[in-house]
C-alpha cells in the first residue's frame, strides 16, 4: 500500500476509534454513573457504567496502584507506539493488515488515554442472552477485538492461499 494512502488509513481509523470511544464513555459516565443498569432488546443488551482499573475482564485490578501503572498505563503506551510505528512504516502491508493493526491502536489509544486521565478504563456495555454474557466492556475494546478478527482472518487466508 502506498505510504499516503496507509496514513491517511491509519489517521482516519484512528480518528474515528478514538472519538468514538472517548464520546461514548462520556455520555455513559454522564447518564449511568451512580444509576441501575439499563436493559434493551428483552435484556440483550445492557448498559451499565464501572471504572475498571484492571485489563480484560479486570485482570490484574488487585495488582498494586505503581504495578498496573507500570504494566497497563506505561507497558501498554510502549506496546501502542510500537504497534503504531509497525503499521506506519512497514511497506509490504496490506490494507487489511494496516486497518487491524489501526482498529488495536485505536482501541488501545481510546483506553489508554481513560488510564492516563483517571488511572481506570470506563466500561458500560454488556451483551449476552440469559445468564450467558459477556464482561463489561466499551467500544475502545469492540476495536480491539475487530482489529484482532482481521488480522486472523488475513492469516487464516495467508495459509489457506498457500496451502
Amino acid at each position: 500500500m502506498a505510504p499516503q494512502k496507509r496514513i491517511a488509513l491509519v489517521v482516519v481509523t484512528l480518528v474515528a476509534c478514538v472519538g468514538c470511544d472517548q464520546k461514548t464513555k462520556s455520555l455513559a459516565s454522564q447518564a449511568l454513573r451512580g444509576r441501575d443498569s439499563k436493559s434493551f432488546l428483552s435484556g440483550v443488551i445492557r448498559l451499565d457504567y464501572t471504572e475498571n482499573p484492571g485489563a480484560f475482564l479486570s485482570w490484574g485490578a488487585s495488582l498494586p496502584d505503581r504495578w498496573r501503572t507500570a504494566l497497563f498505563t506505561i507497558g501498554c503506551s510502549v506496546g501502542i507506539a510500537s504497534v503504531l510505528s509497525y503499521t506506519l512504516l512497514v511497506a509490504k502491508s496490506g490494507w487489511l493488515q494496516i486497518l487491524g493493526l489501526s482498529l488495536m491502536s485505536g482501541g488501545g489509544i481510546g483506553n489508554l488515554l481513560d488510564r492516563w486521565a483517571y488511572g481506570y478504563a470506563r466500561d458500560f456495555l454488556n451483551v449476552g442472552l440469559g445468564p450467558v454474557r459477556t464482561g463489561i466492556f466499551n467500544v475502545a475494546d469492540v476495536a480491539l477485538m475487530a482489529g484482532c478478527l482481521l488480522l486472523l482472518m488475513q492469516s487464516l487466508g495467508r495459509s489457506t492461499a498457500s496451502g
